[in-house]
């Protein structure tokens, strides 16, 4: 059976985007083991409010590692110190009692702080709007089965697609690069026979908005392939720069060839 801890929370408090933020110390006791991260803050929160305060601000959805909502970086990790996991699939257990546990929001240029631990991720938005999607005609459905599509290729597409939009690459990279993100997104598309058509046209398209939303770009540290929650491979970012280079050089061709014209 767990047993209850005492521990110390240091949590970043910023009223807004442009304010001055700072850490607060607040002294939690007697947490059961099989409280989740986010219980614990649900918890936190509540002895805020009765004694007069301003709750702490944080983001979360499903709490079952899904919906990417959770994005806390806790004692230097993104989502904390398990792996495979999400914020909200850590629980206190994981704590010893006495400890100093360190709360703080994403750190990039491009997750601006909402307020406290909540930043704004829409910038992973207009990545996907930029070419995240495959273009096709309306109309009746095909058969399941009337475009083959062998195991293996299947399988990659589906890893890429787990993942699930968090943000804890960005946060994990030295250069705050959404390459994994983005290399995933690519790659879960363009492994398909559906998004093979506009492969090298979305590859360029989603890479130029990343740069343009102030995102780094991709040295090759791994730190988020450590992190992700979902084990997103940077197999993918290596596809990713593939399909860029070919689209690139269609795009050369073509300059190349309206000069002879």
């Amino acid at each position: 059976m767990d047993k209850n801890i005492s521990f110390t929370l240091k949590v970043w408090r910023q009223k807004g985007p442009k304010a001055k933020g700072a850490f607060e110390t607040y002294q939690m006791k007697d947490i059961p083991g099989d409280t989740s991260f986010l219980e614990m803050l649900d918890i936190l929160n509540e002895q805020i409010i009765n004694d007069g305060g301003e709750p702490i601000v944080f983001d979360h959805d499903c709490r079952e590692g899904i919906c990417g909502m959770c994005s806390l970086y806790i004692n230097g990790h993104p989502h904390g110190p398990a792996t495979g996991a999400t914020t909200c699939q850590m629980y206190m257990r994981r704590f010893k009692d006495g400890d100093t546990i360190t709360v703080e929001p994403w750190r990039s240029a491009g997750f601006p702080v909402i307020r406290d631990l909540m930043v704004d991720r829409s910038a992973y938005d207009k990545i996907m709007q930029a070419g995240g999607y495959v273009s096709v005609n309306t109309g009746a459905p095909q058969d399941a089965n009337a475009i083959l599509i062998s195991k293996d290729i299947a399988d990659e597409a589906m890893d890429a697609a787990a993942c699930i939009g968090c943000g804890a690459c960005v946060a994990a990279c030295k250069n705050g690069s959404a390459m994994l993100f983005v290399s995933a997104k690519v790659s879960q598309l363009n492994l398909l026979p559906q998004g093979k058509v506009e492969a090298a046209r979305r590859a360029k398209a989603m890479l130029s908005k990343m740069d343009e939303l102030g995102f780094g770009n991709c040295t090759n540290t791994r730190a988020c392939e450590a992190e992700c929650p979902k084990n997103i491979s940077i197999s993918n970012i290596a596809r990713l720069n593939r399909d860029f280079i070919i689209a690139k050089l269609k795009e050369i061709g073509r300059a190349s060839c309206r000069e002879r014209v």
